[in-house]
């Protein structure tokens, strides 16, 4: 991978990335350890970016605002607000990133988009509009990863970016159940819910039982699944490092499957020991 020397202000933007990075989002940090160490700073401004644009529910106002904080990273990434944007630490890292990666503006457009859907209350209502979601969010950050692994070019692997980001999405959601939950958000599809007889306020309330268990256990086959598909479908070793949070999803989803699981007690964990073993362990493998 070829690198080109940052300044001063970029090689603090990129510091600044990291530490949010390990701060908020511990197991794709954990991963990026494992990637070469000139492609590092460069995914976790990715990291970063979707963690920004992932918490607006939290820290906006009202939906409104929210909304005005993703047309303002749409017109810094379009160009548009682009010396505005060199301000903010975080916009000048992904900003170079795109720029030194050539990747493309419709992904980060997508992902935008997708996000709109966090600032209101509406449920997700089947599961082709959940795999869309998980696509143009999760899937997609993948995909770009890969890309800066490649030194900006194709590689491949597309097709298990789209699994694997669904595999990863999808255990994601069914660990922060009870936070969505406790905010009146569902982002499970409520189509399979509705069939095992949960309805949205039972979701809201909390209500655990063997209707919602037996939903759970289906979204959990779902994302085993994709987990497979992903693997079967393969991947270049060049941009193995881009897959490697794939080796935690089997972790959470067996937590989940455990007879001492609570749905709506907390979000699922695990050691951060176990976690780094099972990393460590893919990455040797690949």
């Amino acid at each position: 991978m070829k690198t080109l020397p940052l300044s001063d202000a970029l090689a603090e933007a990129y510091a600044h990335c990291e530490d949010l990075s390990r701060q908020f989002d511990r197991d794709r940090w954990l991963a990026g350890l494992f990637a070469p160490a000139e492609a590092r700073p460069h995914y976790y401004a990715l990291i970063a970016f979707s963690y920004d644009i992932g918490r607006l529910r939290e820290v906006a106002r009202d939906p409104r605002a929210g909304e005005i904080r993703l047309q303002w990273w749409r017109e810094a990434i379009e160009g548009t607000r682009r010396e505005e944007a060199r301000g903010n630490p975080l916009a000048a890292a992904l900003l170079d990133t795109i720029e030194r990666f050539r990747l493309p503006s419709q992904a980060f457009d997508d992902m935008l988009a997708a996000r709109v859907f966090d600032l209101y209350d509406d449920p997700m209502p089947d599961l082709a509009a959940f795999e869309a979601y998980c696509g143009e969010t999760s899937s997609a950050l993948i995909r770009l990863a890969t890309l800066i692994l490649a030194d900006g070019r194709d590689l491949g692997g597309a097709e298990a970016a789209g699994h694997a980001g669904l595999a990863y999405a999808t255990t994601g959601l069914l660990r922060a159940l009870p936070i969505a939950a406790s905010r009146g958000q569902v982002f499970l599809p409520m189509e399979i819910f509705a069939r095992h007889g949960v309805s949205r306020a039972d979701l809201i309330a909390g209500r655990d039982g063997p209707e919602l268990r037996a939903a759970l256990a289906e979204m959990r086959e779902i994302a085993r699944d994709h987990l497979v598909k992903a693997q079967k479908a393969g991947w270049p070793r060049q941009i193995a490092a881009a897959f490697l949070p794939l080796a935690l999803v089997p972790l959470y989803l067996d937590k989940m499957a455990g007879a001492d699981y609570r749905p709506f007690a907390a979000p699922v964990e695990a050691p951060q020991w176990r976690r780094q073993w099972a990393l460590w362990r893919a990455a040797r493998r690949a």
